[in-house]
């Protein structure tokens, strides 16, 4: 019977786990490198926009944009949200067009903007 229970107890709180994060592979990546370098910042958003190449970072990255998006980022683990916030910021500083382009991409009928600039102002 204890034994019955426990697997209850284990199954309750694996199916009431929050949704899994994003790989965390990425999660060292030098993010002050790439705001503080608008010229390899245009190249991601570039990569992000399909209007350049990418390097397997910025293929990953761009994999994750979407859903990232229409759910404030809710896979990502409190160190990817941190690190994107920072990206966005630079973007939306530095190549506003480029912000703008991918905005119009990622959420065309502004859908998610309301919730997502929650997400960007620290407020989900």
């Amino acid at each position: 019977m204890k034994t019955l229970i426990i697997l209850f107890a284990l199954a309750a709180i694996a199916y009431a786990r929050p949704e899994e994060y994003y790989s965390t592979q990425y999660d060292d990546f030098d993010v002050d490198e790439l705001v503080n370098n608008i010229r390899l910042l245009k190249n991601y958003g570039k990569c992000f926009l399909s209007q350049g190449p990418c390097t397997p970072e910025g293929n990953d990255f761009k994999t994750v944009i979407p859903d990232a998006v229409k759910t404030k980022c809710v896979k990502c683990s409190p160190k990817q949200k941190v690190l994107i916030r920072k990206v966005v910021r630079a973007f939306q500083d530095e190549l506003p067009e480029i912000w703008s382009e991918l905005v119009q991409q990622e959420d065309p009928k502004g859908l998610y903007k309301t919730e997502f600039e929650n997400f960007l102002n620290g407020t989900d």
